[in-house]
């Protein structure tokens, strides 16, 4: 079936029904004739911008026509979502199965900025670019298409809708010059109207024709008999053979206008086309001569020309011809924006999505590991052991040595172990050292020691396997069997445990242990394996069952295969009564102790749930309680207190006592009724899940170290009937030492994919460097890679800039900036990233063991994160079980907070890394090479990394001679004695001095060397600061790097140093702006010890820092590219440096982390009247600091100022009324509530209740009003009170709560 028939049958049928008019189906038929074109390129015009916005959001074209060309019928009833998903998503896929021949037409819109739904002018250039390259070939668009825009021939352009002007129509039909190229009008046939227009059309169309070919040139075009052929003068046009562009006499002034628009320039900046202007009535005599000078490349064109009217255009057209020679123009005869060869192509994401290289770009990538850790002995016994063969492996002794001391003896009571790898380790990794803070006072220092290899045979390996499976199972809480667990060989070692005794190696494994936790009968005890509390229900988080797809979802597939369930799976917050577990038969014992005990204990033993065994031995030794699956470290026998002592209060409840005795206690709340009531209870405290022992937990400030020491080094224990635990196969100090084994893996694994990388690089620096730069911020560890990235990214830029500013001597300051952008962006070096793999061996996240693979026990992942709560001892153990006491103190397992990081997924196989950070990473090792090796070594990464720069050196390109007069005007003593240097080249320090404003034959101005100027001050006060300040945090280094190195602080050099006395300029504004911050900052140097650093109350002009980076440049070229001498001359120019203790705080900066820590909303409010502009500061709501300014930026700085000077004196008042009044209070915190809970406990009346009467305002400035009420005793519920609306709800609350108290102070003088 040809496709117009097929046309035919499907959308007849709608056709009749009225839902597609026959314009759409003639339209469609339009568009099948163009199938088979080659390189098929299509521009529809439409009137209305909803048709053009709904092609690209249903996906396909003909979806498109079918809902709507015709969709004005629907404007005024609904919006164009609706008609979407009404209609269109409906259609779509159906008639792109019947109408399969449409599927060359890939569409997108184009419209315009004036209307609601507008296009930014970087998404028309990107549709525009996919137009060009053929990813699209369909445009659908607005008049904005018009005209003005650079899109590239269409073989059809249609008039879907009929033009409203003939201007409109003649501009179209502009867009089919294609040769052979089609343009179509629809119009509505019998219609006088459009009949009328298309005639008048046609004439006036025929009108212009005749009088363009009148007016230019068109000798070009001989030969086509659809044009009348004129002689032209030789010289009249400029033709790129190439392309076929045509610049002539007309148009040349024309594109010479917009190419100094596009060059670099300010409000003060010289105009060229102004400037012919004067120089052609200068030499208006000859008739003959015109001159053009332009500041890009400070040529001057001289032009004769025999035409006494035609100066400009023949000097122009000249001009033209030489800035294409030079490639100022390209071959398309428009001005080079600066793309080039070395620029990275990088395609812009859809509006929706995030762009490549930023933060928000996310995406998932696998974990690397590294290749010396595979193998397939980690295989053997998966089919059978044979006894005879041996297995060679290589033992490496883990070597602690703690820093410090800790009054917890649990902290040192650890094991020893060794790691069995099945290679040799490269010898970089026994150098390494690394830090685990184990407790708040204590720091073990870690480091492998290679102790040769050792042979066992494959019998014992297996045994070895067993060990590392249950052991590993019980610290990361992963319930798997050893004879099932899967082994992975990219990944193989395993754990094993060790006595220190100087014997043979073989004898150093402790066997016997290894033996006899293997063959012991408990693990067939569900209680004693790992998540016992998931087995038993009494977790809450997993709601008596486990969701999880791999190890614990045995009670779930029980329930499927008709196994009885426990009674509380599902239950949320159920409870597992002690019978249940009894009836279970986990505590097969108690029958006996019913039976033959009677409730009394044999002499210095104790009874436990399952086992009859000595006090003394139980010290030490971990329990497992039966009756909630917890798991708890002994530490003593309490022999003076048994399960009839009474029941602790819960700490701070004031209310009646809730349990008279623990047995009371076990009774009420597990249902259990305690057979040895006598018999002492034990002390313990839970077991920590394993922790992140590599990122320093404990840091804090003295202050608060020494006011909350008390607190934080206390040790919360429960007491214990032993008849309710089971004794664990696994000793205590086992699992301590265990728990640090997944943080020292870590490590050794991130180096070791470091080493990895670096051999792939091939160029020797210390792998640990690697690794810092392969470590980000968000890991929390004691390193990253933000120090190196700063000094990177200076570098970075530096060599790029040199490289561009050499091999384009012809391109002005703007385009060497969009080049140096396109080579050096976020985009490409991540792009660069990905090339070369290192997605694979970034650690970007905070490390997490709970999300941690061992070998055999992999991860899994419950739907909600347990990490919530650090220990065992869960949330269902109620405060008043726990028993304070302030003679202990922590080991440093106390509870913290979820660990976060960018892992995101269900697997630890894969991670979330952002692009940015990829591109930063790049940027960190070019740090880390250069400064380990050097210029050198850096250079060798950036080129194995990809980035196209020629590291050969270069010649200094020549500079043309500067006339005689202009020299003599040039103090050059008093220049070069401010500098301390002498100039071989005069001529480079001119340039460096004068503006653009100052036009003069045969001088540049100082654009092209600010470019380079900038590029190596940056690097070189940034690789100052860098090795100056070792040891200051990349925060401060970046702080310190943005007050060095702006434009403010370097036109306060430029001032101090009288370098713009120096500056040839030709602007009379300019030179008032010069004189008026001089004055200003004069006054700012008269104050005894002042320096801003760039954060005055004055802004500067930025031809002052331009300056001192021109004259940088100058001095870097003028010494053959040596940036020794550059820093020689400007190291004390820029005296006194900023220093970590003379750092100034943007007042901007410095009050929106004071906002942000103290919970207040902060919003600006600016206006402008005039030439003033008035900011207002809001605090909370309320004015706290106002400025005016003509520059809106710096009226904010100092309206932050007079802010931050108001809130000062507030919290200073502040603090003297609560010394006054006695009262304690902390910063923003207040005890309101606190207050008002006290009081209802004492008088027995319930909670207050707390109520949101608003909530409101911005997302940057939330409001919150709370309300807040008591049922008293006597007079019932008291009245609502209101409180003040507040940013937070905390401070909401305590609003309320303080009308409330002044209330009740009324009614009862409380």
């Amino acid at each position: 079936v040809s496709g117009g028939e097929h046309v035919d049958v499907i959308i007849g049928a709608a056709v009749a029904d009225g839902q597609v008019t026959p314009k759409v189906q003639s339209l469609i038929k339009i568009l099948l004739k163009y199938q088979h074109t080659e390189d098929f390129r299509a521009i529809i015009f439409v009137e209305r911008v909803v048709a053009a916005l709904v092609l690209p959001k249903v996906g396909g074209f003909i979806s498109f026509l079918l809902f709507g060309l015709n969709v004005k019928f629907y404007l005024g009833r609904c919006s164009p979502g609706y008609l979407l998903s009404s209609f269109a998503f409906q259609t779509r896929d159906q008639v792109f199965a019947e109408l399969p021949s449409l599927n060359f037409i890939k569409c997108a819109s184009l419209i315009g900025h004036n209307n609601n739904q507008e296009m930014r002018t970087c998404q028309m250039q990107e549709t525009i670019a996919k137009f060009r390259d053929g990813r699209v070939t369909l445009l659908v668009a607005t008049s904005v298409a018009e005209e003005g825009l650079d899109i590239r021939q269409c073989n059809v352009v249609i008039r879907f809708d009929l033009a409203k002007t003939v201007l409109a129509y003649i501009q179209s039909r502009g867009r089919a010059r294609k040769p052979g190229s089609d343009y179509i009008l629809m119009l509505e046939r019998g219609n006088l109207s459009h009949e009328t227009f298309l005639r008048n059309a046609r004439n006036s169309e025929e009108t212009l024709r005749k009088e363009a070919i009148e007016r230019t040139d068109l000798s070009h075009l001989k030969g086509n008999s659809r044009f009348i052929s004129v002689d032209t003068a030789p010289g009249s046009i400029y033709q790129v053979e190439s392309t076929g562009a045509v610049v002539s006499l007309n148009s040349a002034v024309g594109l010479i206008h917009f190419y100094c628009s596009q060059l670099p320039s300010d409000s003060l900046s010289w105009n060229a086309m102004r400037n012919l202007e004067v120089l052609l009535s200068t030499h208006a005599s000859f008739n003959f001569l015109a001159m053009l000078h332009l500041k890009s490349s400070m040529v001057l064109y001289v032009v004769r020309c025999a035409l006494p009217n035609r100066h400009a255009n023949a000097v122009c057209l000249a001009a033209c011809k030489k800035l294409h020679e030079m490639g100022a123009f390209t071959d398309m005869l428009l001005p080079d924006k600066g793309s080039s060869e070395e620029a990275e192509k990088v395609d812009l994401n859809e509006e929706e999505d995030p762009l490549p290289g930023t933060a928000r770009h996310r995406e998932f990538y696998p974990e690397g590991v590294a290749e010396i850790l595979q193998g397939d002995w980690i295989l053997i016994g998966r089919d059978g052991c044979n006894d005879s063969n041996l297995v060679k492996l290589y033992r490496y002794a883990i070597n602690c040595v703690n820093t410090g001391a800790s009054k917890d003896s649990f902290v040192t009571q650890v094991s020893d172990f060794a790691v069995l790898f099945g290679s040799e380790l490269d010898a970089e990794v026994f150098s390494m050292t690394m830090d685990l803070f184990i407790a708040r006072t204590m720091v073990s220092n870690v480091s492998l020691v290679f102790q040769g290899p050792i042979e066992i045979t494959e019998r014992e390996l297996v045994s070895l396997k067993s060990f590392h499976v249950r052991l590993m199972s019980i610290v990361l809480d992963i319930d798997v069997e050893p004879s099932t667990t899967p082994w992975d060989p990219s990944k193989a070692y395993l754990f094993v445990p060790v006595v220190r005794q100087h014997l043979h190696l073989m004898e150093e494994l402790d066997w016997d242990l290894v033996y006899k936790i293997i063959d012991t009968d408990a693990w067939k005890n569900p209680l004693q394996r790992a998540r016992p509390d998931v087995y038993l229900g009494t977790n809450e988080r997993t709601l008596g069952g486990d969701r999880r797809e791999y190890g614990f979802g045995k009670l779930r597939y029980g329930m499927a295969f008709g196994q009885k369930s426990h009674p509380t799976y599902g239950i949320r917050g159920a409870i597992a009564q002690f019978d249940v577990v009894k009836a279970s038969k986990l505590v097969p014992t108690r029958d006996i102790f019913e039976s033959e005990l009677n409730g009394v204990p044999p002499h210095g033993k104790l009874v436990m749930a399952d086992s009859i065994i000595d006090a003394n031995d139980l010290v030490g030794k971990i329990v497992t309680a039966a009756h909630s699956g917890k798991r708890f470290y002994i530490d003593s026998v309490r022999f003076d207190m048994n399960a009839e002592n009474s029941f602790p209060r819960k700490e701070g409840y004031l209310g009646p006592l809730e349990y008279s005795s623990y047995a009371e206690y076990y009774k009420q709340k597990y249902g259990v009724q305690l057979l040895c009531k006598k018999q002492p209870l034990i002390r313990g405290r839970g077991v920590s899940y394993c922790k992140n022992l590599l990122s320093p937990r404990f840091e804090s400030s003295e202050a608060a170290a020494g006011e909350a020491e008390d607190m934080l080094d206390k040790t919360y224990y429960v007491m214990l009937p032993p008849e309710l635990c089971l004794v664990h196969p696994l000793p205590g100090s086992l699992v301590r030492g265990a728990q640090r084994l997944p943080s020292i893996m870590r490590r050794i694994e991130s180096m070791l994919l470091a080493i990895q990388l670096k051999g792939l690089i091939g160029y020797p620096i210390p792998a640990s460097k690697i690794l810092e730069a392969l470590t980000a911020a968000s890991c929390q560890e004691t390193f990253c890679y933000e120090r190196a990235e700063l000094l990177g990214d200076a570098y970075l830029k530096w060599v790029v800039s040199k490289f561009l500013f050499l091999k384009y001597p012809q391109k002005h300051e703007g385009q060497l900036t969009r080049m140096r952008q396109q080579m050096v962006s976020n985009m490409v070096l991540y792009q660069y990233a990905l090339s070369k793999g290192l997605q694979s061996y970034i650690q970007a996240d905070r490390f997490a063991p709970s999300r941690w693979a061992a070998p055999g026990v992999l991860p899994v992942f419950d739907e909600d994160t347990r990490e919530v709560s650090s220990s065992l001892f869960g949330p269902e153990c109620s405060d008043a079980e726990k028993e304070p006491s302030e003679s202990s103190y922590s080991d440093g397992f106390e509870d913290d907070a979820m660990e976060d990081g960018e892992i995101e997924s269900d697997s630890s196989c894969y991670r979330v890394l952002s692009s940015k950070t990829l591109a930063d990473v790049v940027e960190a090792l070019i740090g880390v090479y250069y400064v380990e090796g050097g210029k050198k070594a850096a250079n060798h990464f950036m080129s194995w990394i990809g980035i196209p720069v020629d590291f050969s050196p270069q010649e200094v390109p020549p500079h043309c001679t500067v006339p005689d007069s202009i020299m003599r005007s040039v103090d050059f003593d008093a220049l070069e004695n401010a500098l301390s240097i002498k100039f071989k080249n005069k001529g480079l320090l001119v340039e460096a001095i004068t503006h653009a404003s100052r036009p003069s034959s045969g001088v540049s101005c100082y654009q092209r060397l600010e470019f380079v100027g900038d590029a190596v001050l940056d690097h070189l006060i940034t690789r100052h600061l860098f090795f100056a300040y070792t040891d200051l945090p990349p925060g401060r280094l970046t702080d310190l790097r943005a007050a060095a190195v702006n434009n403010e602080n370097f036109a306060r050099v430029a001032v101090k140093h009288k370098l713009h006395v120096h500056l040839r300029h030709g602007s009379s504004a300019l030179e008032t702006q010069i004189r008026e911050f001089v004055k200003d900052v004069q006054d700012e140097l008269s104050k005894p010890g002042f320096n801003s650093f760039g954060i005055g109350d004055c802004k500067a002009p930025k031809v002052l820092g331009d300056i001192v980076e021109s004259i940088a440049g100058a001095i870097f070229l003028d010494n053959n590219l040596n940036t020794t001498i550059v820093w020689k001359v400007f190291q004390p120019l820029l005296n006194p440096m900023v220093t970590p203790e003379t750092l100034p705080m943007h007042p901007v900066r410095e009050l929106q982390e004071r906002c942000q820590q103290q919970a207040e909303g902060l919003e600006y409010k600016a206006i402008r009247t005039g030439n003033i502009a008035t900011v207002q500061v809001f605090i909370d709501g309320i004015q706290i600091g106002v400025a005016q300014n003509p520059q809106k930026k710096m009226a904010q700085k100092l309206a932050a100022r007079n802010a931050l000077v108001v809130l000062k004196e507030k919290e200073a008042e502040s603090k003297e009324k609560c010394a006054e009044d006695g009262k304690k209070k902390n910063g923003i915190q207040t005890f309101t509530r606190q207050t008002l809970n006290d009081i209802c406990l004492r008088r027995q009346w319930p909670m207050p209740q707390y109520r949101c009467v608003n909530e409101g305002g911005p997302a940057h400035a939330k409001r919150f009003t709370y309300s807040v009420r008591v049922n008293t005793t006597d007079r019932g519920w008291t009245d609502d009170c209101v409180g003040e609306p507040m940013p937070s709800v905390k401070k909401a609350k305590d609003s309320a709560a303080v009308i409330l108290l002044e209330l009740l102070n009324r009614w009862y003088g409380t």
